[in-house]
């Protein structure tokens, strides 16, 4: 194992993460609140650790190997959500390191859920803070550097394949930086479109940045108790739905959209019509339900089932109605949303919707072969011919998901959590969802309630959801240990 280079990686890492931590600083300054001091330590602190890191990795070659590269993407995001505490609890804002740990990787792997009960009592910059590990988690904490500075994360490519999400990998460039640069153009593009729509349409500049943040990462922090329903703004709510809705389609598919005017590969791509077409159904079901049992209004009713619907698939979290007081048979299909979410190559976390037509895919193909047995049935997703050592992958990967959700549903229940929230808090942590559904802790409270050791499984199950299981398991394993 080459320590000494992820030594060095993590070491520039934690350099990026001091100079996140600045801009939060800049707007401690500027409203004169008492988190100044919080973040001028919490710097300090973390470019001491960084220079630590640095210096042993100072001789350190590049070669990175397959092995170092799940190590260092697994100790990446632990580390960023190690440090991404000291702001919360050298201010005193949250005191307790369980609690705090939970908050920082909520914030990085965009979950979105959170154990503080009240967030407008906090200062600016703890809540831009919040807002901006969401974005930097979005598109992923590496992908993010080897766009910024490819020097720094050697062997990038093998980092970047033990990062991203979705089982199928397409690339824009020969060069993997020039793609990270192309993507996260588009990303920071949507994100300034997004904060001066919410502008226009009535927030404040500082609230609008911060929600623009985390609706392009699909990550679900708010600025206020009531998330986007604070703002009582019908507009608001339609801009935030647009936003989601794009941020859970592939960015490549947005770039060459975009940049390249292939507006045609977009529509056909059967990814993006099966993720629009679940939306539509999942839509109107939940309106019908609720003009019928709620007594909604029209509009309202579209309003409220649309922007959930898009919230739960995307893996945002944002809420603009109290899901908790709709009728249960709709908890059954926002559920369903948690499970699947957005498409692959997004920044929504769940199973993805490439995942979803490959299994219907495989489905339809197994009927087909039972009629003739000597078939030869390809699996095509658009222009893509699917091996069969993907299609292993896919239902390795559907099994470890749901072996997941079993055990850790199981072990909740078993402490004294009740059914439905052990099994929709299972589901959210691992699809990167956030709110939940249930009676002890509805989709707009806290998690502040929970055992210690259920957060603890929480958080494992965010990483784990973030970086796509197989990332973090892997290194659990005996062989991944042995020599070569």
């Amino acid at each position: 194992m080459n320590t000494k280079l992820i030594c060095k990686i993590l070491g520039s890492l934690l350099f990026l993460e001091s100079l996140f931590m600045i801009f939060c600083l800049v707007i401690s300054i500027r409203y004169h609140e008492d988190d100044l001091f919080a973040f001028l330590v919490s710097i300090l602190i973390t470019q001491g650790f960084a220079f630590i890191f640095r210096y042993i990795g100072r001789n350190a070659d590049n070669s990175l190997g397959r092995r170092e590269s799940f190590l260092v993407v697994t100790l990446a995001w632990s580390v960023f959500s190690l440090f991404g505490t000291l702001p919360y609890m050298i201010g005193g804002y949250i005191t307790d390191f369980t609690n705090a740990y939970f908050e920082s990787m909520s914030g990085f792997t965009t979950t979105g859920c959170t154990i503080l009960d009240d967030v407008e009592c906090l200062p600016h910059g703890i809540l831009f803070w919040r807002s901006l590990s969401q974005w930097i988690g979005g598109l992923g904490i590496v992908f993010f550097t080897i766009a910024v500075l490819p020097s720094m994360v050697g062997g990038s490519v093998k980092v970047f394949s033990a990062e991203a999400t979705g089982p199928i990998k397409t690339k824009l460039h020969p060069r993997l930086s020039n793609s990270a640069k192309s993507i996260w153009t588009i990303f920071l593009v949507l994100t300034i479109l997004c904060g001066v729509s919410f502008y226009a349409l009535g927030m404040d500049v500082f609230d609008s940045v911060c929600h623009a943040m985390t609706t392009l990462a699909t990550g679900g922090f708010s600025t206020h108790n009531d998330s986007i329903e604070f703002f009582n703004s019908p507009a608001i709510e339609y801009a935030s739905t647009f936003f989601c809705f794009l941020s859970g389609i592939n960015f490549i598919l947005l770039y060459n959209m975009v940049i390249r005017g292939k507006v045609g590969n977009l529509l056909r791509n059967p990814e993006v019509r099966f993720y629009v077409l679940i939306i539509f159904l999942f839509s109107v079901f939940i309106m019908v339900e609720l003009i019928i049992r709620n007594d909604y209004g029209y509009e309202r009713a579209f309003r409220c089932a649309v922007y959930q619907v898009v919230s739960f698939i995307t893996t945002t979290g944002l809420f603009n109605d109290d899901a908790g007081q709709w009728p249960h048979v709709t908890w059954v299909v926002l559920a369903v949303c948690m499970f699947m979410g957005g498409c692959a190559g997004s920044t929504s976390g769940g199973f993805k919707s490439i995942r979803c037509v490959m299994l219907l895919k495989i489905v339809r193909n197994e009927f087909v072969h039972m009629l003739h047995p000597r078939a030869v049935l390809p699996l095509r997703i658009g222009d893509n011919n699917v091996p069969n050592d993907k299609r292993v992958t896919l239902l390795a990967f559907l099994t470890i998901y749901c072996i997941m959700c079993i055990v850790c549903a199981f072990t909740m229940i078993a402490a004294g959590v009740d059914n439905t929230n052990a099994i929709t808090i299972t589901i959210s942590t691992l699809s990167n969802v956030g709110p939940t559904l249930g009676v002890e802790i509805g989709p707009t409270m806290s998690w502040d309630h929970l055992p210690d050791f259920a957060k603890w499984i929480c958080s494992f199950l965010m990483l784990m959801g973030r970086l796509e299981i197989f990332s973090v398991l892997i290194i659990f394993t005996p062989s991944f240990w042995k020599d070569r």
